[in-house]
């Protein structure tokens, strides 16, 4: 097809890529970025609330991540880790078994996004342990391979019906406690005497803070109490950290919030720092259950995994964990300020720098607002020069998470144009047409 030089790049993005493939939350499109800023064709420099959905976590261009990636393409140790090891590959691995917890032998096996990684990871822990149920929760997103969405239970996948066997239960929310923590474990209590007998089940997939349902932190002790039950039946722990994970919460590993000891432990997007890449960590009895088990053929590859190296180096050798703690509530707390001036806040909640804002209608009733004025917020946001992103059941919660280099400055900036988004939809400077091509779930 031949493209006409007086298009937009987003004309010829709708033009050429596949709806499939995408979500478009405003018009941004992207002819470069530095640091924590996007810049968008024109030229226009935009402060990157949302981490491009998570893997910019150290932004973008970041040198360390150049001058590994440079440095691999320049000596390629081969195209692969399927045939060959590779040292870029053979020392991520290492350093994620240090970083890991856990005192049993352990394998890692790499992959390209969370999507191949979880479903890796359902496919092995069914294979190893002879046993076909999985457990996950309603509001869960787990990847779109076959595998794992079909393990996911997020309203936007109803479009693909659970894998058979798959037991989803509610994830408590205590902004919305339609369950609490104690009816879910009463109601896996009674799946387990009924129609899900334990002895059947090979896994739980956790997220320690359920992301793309609304970024809920689960209520104390949920959590545990859940994995307690798990172990008395020898059900093993998946805890999924692809959004969540590596600083981004204020700690190495968002499952440690609720002391958690997960068999299993998922990596992706901020894992390659922008690069496609993805890790599962676990048992050496279960990763190598059997070879040629879960191939693709580009997977550790040496210049993805030397940029995994470099992210991990970063974030421990520069502080970046106690910097996403220290700069995420400076974040939370700058958002909650605004309750006084926009009614529609119901809800500002997370951990470190990974923050959700839950839009409400009326802050008694809590009712969830309409999407279009989530999506409305956003698309002002734009036009005022920062880029974020809803989730939700219900797609009224603003979503932040950007990267772990966010400064101080930026912070109060993100927080400035949020109230003037808001102010601004509230006085009806966005209209509905404004939004109608950007309401994706």
């Amino acid at each position: 097809m031949m493209t006409s030089p007086t298009l937009s790049l987003r004309e010829r993005d709708a033009r050429a890529i596949a709806e499939i493939g995408r979500l478009r939350f405003s018009p941004l499109s992207l002819t470069g970025g530095k640091g924590n800023r996007l810049i968008e064709e024109g030229g226009r420099s935009l402060l990157d609330l949302s981490g491009s959905a998570g893997p910019a976590i150290l932004g973008y261009g970041h040198p360390a991540i150049v001058e590994a990636v440079e440095k691999s393409m320049r000596d390629m140790a081969g195209a692969s880790l399927l045939l060959y090891a590779n040292e870029p590959a053979v020392s991520l691995a290492e350093t994620l078994l240090r970083i890991v917890p856990g005192d049993v032998d352990r394998r890692v096996w790499f992959g390209h996004s969370g999507s191949d990684a979880n479903d890796c990871a359902l496919r092995v822990a069914v294979a190893a342990t002879k046993r076909p149920r999985i457990i996950s929760f309603i509001g869960s997103y787990h990847g779109n391979l076959t595998g794992s969405m079909g393990i996911s239970g997020h309203t936007a996948m109803t479009h693909t019906l659970p894998r058979a066997g798959v037991l989803l239960l509610p994830y408590p929310d205590p902004f919305r406690p339609q369950f609490s923590a104690d009816a879910v474990l009463a109601l896996l209590d009674y799946q387990f005497e009924t129609t899900c007998p334990p002895d059947q089940v090979a896994a739980i997939f956790i997220e320690p803070l359920m992301s793309d349902g609304g970024i809920i932190v689960p209520p104390a002790g949920f959590l545990k109490a859940l994995q307690e039950r798990c172990r008395r039946h020898g059900i093993l722990i998946v805890v999924d950290e692809v959004k969540v994970g590596l600083g981004r919460s204020g700690m190495m590993h968002c499952f440690e919030h609720e002391g958690l000891e997960p068999d299993l432990v998922i990596f992706g997007k901020g894992l390659g720092g922008g690069l496609p890449l993805s890790a599962v960590v676990g048992p050496q009895s279960i990763m190598d259950h059997a070879p040629a088990f879960a191939l693709l053929t580009t997977a550790g590859n040496p210049v993805a995994t030397a940029a995994g190296g470099a992210v991990l180096r970063v974030i421990e050798e520069d502080g970046l964990i106690e910097r996403s703690a220290r700069i995420g509530t400076l974040f939370a707390d700058g958002l909650r300020a605004l309750s006084t001036k926009h009614a529609t806040m119901g809800d500002v909640r997370g951990r470190g720098l990974a923050v959700g804002m839950d839009l409400v209608k009326d802050r008694q009733t809590r009712e969830p607002v309409h999407p279009s004025v989530t999506a409305k917020i956003i698309y002002r946001g734009y036009q005022l020069g920062a880029a974020f992103t809803y989730v939700g059941l219900k797609a009224n919660v603003l979503e932040f998470m950007p990267p772990l280099t966010l400064s101080e400055d930026e912070a109060a900036e993100g927080v400035a144009i949020v109230d003037q988004a808001m102010t601004d939809v509230a006085n009806g400077r966005v209209a509905d047409a404004d939004v109608a091509s950007f309401m994706m779930w």
